[in-house]
């Protein structure tokens, strides 16, 4: 029997055209996903897509199927919402947690578009829960997060939305503001300016510098953006932050440079619980994100 899992996955070959970004989209290894589809092509008795197509092709019976899991899994989604959601025409919000808090303004757009889509709708962007937002997302708190660091388990579910680079702030006049890239070594013993976060959890420190063993000087960390950016103009130290926070820098006195000669970027995911009762406010809303996302990067 064909399964909604199966017709999941075909979308997400779709969408991303190759079994490696299908797989990062389902949050299933590559393994995984090849033995589902395997499973599926033995049940059809025939192959959903051309080998080694470059673009990935699908097969007359792959696209059958394709087409019936685009007419089937948003009516999948609406209805489960309409029969969880109880009377028509309440109130509903979205309580969103993030997971970096210089991820806020960039959100503006997408709240706007989703108000406008989804009438009698509203976004609350929860900060108290910025250390522990998963969490809280599996305690209810929260209906949403945006994370880079998903969990394996039954509870939460992930999709990908976007990948984001993240970039070394420092001051003008700091000899490395005139690199075309930084290296970890460069970075030893100099001190780090953050929000509050515990050092091992900070992208620049998990993915930059502990891999190639270098450890940064003492961190410092500041509860505004401002005040941080302000520390770093004044060669205080040195602070790794997302692309699509830059705009804001211009004429602040640093400069952004890039980790690493291909760059640092890190992955976006929406988590969100697999028992969802408002699942299409949820899917609605991570699409925007994930559109706005797209468009960051094209920007930056």
């Amino acid at each position: 029997m064909i399964e909604l899992r199966h017709l999941r996955t075909l979308v997400a070959l779709k969408e991303s055209g190759s079994l490696a970004g299908a797989a990062k989209k389902r949050f299933v290894t590559q393994s995984a996903l090849s033995h589902q589809i395997k499973e599926l092509e033995t049940r059809i008795n025939s192959a959903i897509f051309v080998r080694k197509s470059k673009p990935l092709a699908f097969t007359h019976e792959g696209a059958r199927l394709l087409n019936l899991a685009e007419e089937i899994l948003p009516k999948v989604i609406a209805t489960e919402f309409d029969l969880k959601r109880g009377l028509e025409g309440t109130e509903q919000q979205l309580k969103l947690g993030i997971e970096c808090r210089s991820g806020m303004k960039w959100l503006a757009p997408a709240i706007e578009a989703f108000q406008h889509q989804v009438p009698n709708t509203s976004v609350e962007i929860a900060n108290k829960h910025l250390t522990e937002s998963l969490n809280a997302l599996e305690s209810g708190s929260l209906d949403i997060v945006l994370t880079s660091a998903p969990v394996p388990g039954h509870t939460l579910a992930y999709q990908h939305l976007f990948d984001v680079e993240i970039k070394l702030v420092v001051a003008n006049d700091n000899p490395l503001a005139s690199q075309v890239y930084v290296t970890p070594a460069q970075l030893a013993d100099t001190p780090l300016l953050s929000f509050a976060a515990p050092l091992n959890s900070l992208d620049i420190y998990k993915y930059f510098l502990e891999p190639a063993g270098i450890k940064p000087g003492e961190q410092k960390q500041c509860e505004l953006s401002s005040v941080l950016v302000q520390r770093v103009a004044c060669n205080d130290g040195v602070a790794a932050l997302p692309a699509w926070s830059l705009k804001e820098l211009q004429g602040l006195g640093v400069s952004a440079v890039k980790l690493g000669a291909e760059g640092l970027k890190k992955p976006v995911f929406g988590a969100y619980r697999r028992d969802a009762t408002n699942a299409n406010l949820i899917q609605k809303w991570l699409e925007l994100v994930a559109q706005e996302g797209l468009q960051l990067q094209r920007v930056n």
